[in-house]
């Protein structure tokens, strides 16, 4: 019988270090997502509050934007050494406020914040007027 072949030894991922990047948050009323991305915009680590665990009404509060941020930022900080973050806000929920604070227990500096919020040019279409 052929005898197995030995496997490739495993090569030990070099450890890149991104030490000014984004943060990109998304509030809405039922969930807050949190990307940390590098300049490019590819992401680094990503948390929500419903991945931290929270389900229901409570995924929209403050508390539980708090919590994915943490979540979010402990990954950015020990796996790639983020230090400096612009941070781009979307949406209108709790979230926003509580998810750029935490970064302050992480020492990650923020450089900008910009507020990326659609708004609607012209909006939707009205309903047909009503028959009477």
């Amino acid at each position: 019988m052929a005898e197995a072949t030995p496997t490739k030894s495993a090569k030990k991922k070099a450890r890149r270090s991104v030490p000014a990047g984004q943060l990109h948050i998304l509030a809405t009323f039922n969930n807050t997502l949190i990307a940390f991305t590098d300049t490019k915009g590819n992401v680094l680590a990503q948390s929500s509050a419903g991945a931290c665990g929270f389900k229901g009404s409570k995924k929209g509060t403050a508390y539980a934007a708090q919590v994915a941020s943490e979540k979010a930022a402990e990954t950015a900080k020990s796996q790639y050494g983020l230090t400096k973050v612009d941070v781009f806000v979307k949406g209108v929920g709790l979230g926003r406020d509580a998810a750029i604070r935490t970064l302050q227990n992480y020492n990650i500096s923020v450089e900008s914040i910009k507020d990326v919020t659609g708004i609607p040019h012209g909006g939707t279409r009205p309903p047909k007027a009503r028959r009477g």
